[in-house]
């Protein structure tokens, strides 16, 4: 019998020990790390290099798309599975576009959870059965509604790092930081970002975000 060796992303102490001792318990699953965030998910799956992650998309230093997307950019073999309190079908859908195998609802059944594991492991696709199925086979046929992702798709990979962060409210010191750039480079792809989706404050920059699924609306609930 062959292991499912899977690396555990979640920045709650007790949803990742709960998922780490149901998971541990499985014949066929190995627990082989957990992350606390973002980037520690995509640091420890280029050192380890597991079969599957299973990543929360709520995360601080790097949200959990952002690091599906990293992770399956390095990782041909890495499968991944979001691991969600997120219903929003385009945000489902913006997960599932930059590599994601897998989605599941924090509140469905952790049988569920093993479940997507096992399939995104032997190559199929999953998605939560609370979800409608639809919503994956529109994103596979291309009948999905993409309003605003052609203007998105125009912004180089640098500048939808600095979209998401600026979107997720960070300054841009911080953004400076995280990308290892200064803050006038920062300020200069923030101009070329508003200018390619044709918005003019953070507001529009946000809303733009939440339309195309890059964020939830509840994120910047308080």
């Amino acid at each position: 019998m062959s292991v499912i060796r899977v690396l555990v992303a979640d920045d709650h102490p007790v949803v990742q020990e709960g998922l780490f001792q149901v998971l541990a318990a499985e014949p066929d699953i190995e627990v082989v790390g957990v992350a606390g965030n973002g980037r520690e998910a995509l640091e420890i799956s280029r050192d380890l290099k597991p079969d599957v992650v299973l990543i929360d998309l709520s995360m601080p230093e790097m949200n959990g798309v952002e690091a599906t997307r990293l992770i399956r950019d390095d990782l041909a073999d890495t499968q991944v599975v979001a691991f969600s309190m997120h219903e929003k079908e385009a945000f489902i859908q913006r997960v599932f576009r930059v590599g994601a195998r897998g989605y599941v609802l924090k509140g469905a059944p952790l049988g569920e959870v093993i479940k997507a594991i096992r399939e995104v492991s032997a190559g199929h696709y999953y998605l939560c059965s609370k979800i409608r199925s639809d919503v994956i086979q529109a994103f596979l046929k291309g009948t999905d509604e993409q309003s605003g992702d052609e203007c998105y798709d125009q912004l180089s990979e640098r500048e939808q790092q600095v979209f998401r962060l600026i979107v997720e409210g960070n300054s841009t010191t911080r953004i400076g930081d995280l990308l290892c750039v200064s803050p006038k480079t920062v300020e200069k792809h923030r101009a070329n970002i508003m200018r390619k989706l044709e918005v003019s404050n953070l507001v529009e920059m946000v809303k733009f975000a939440v339309r195309i699924g890059v964020i939830d609306p509840e994120f910047w609930k308080d």
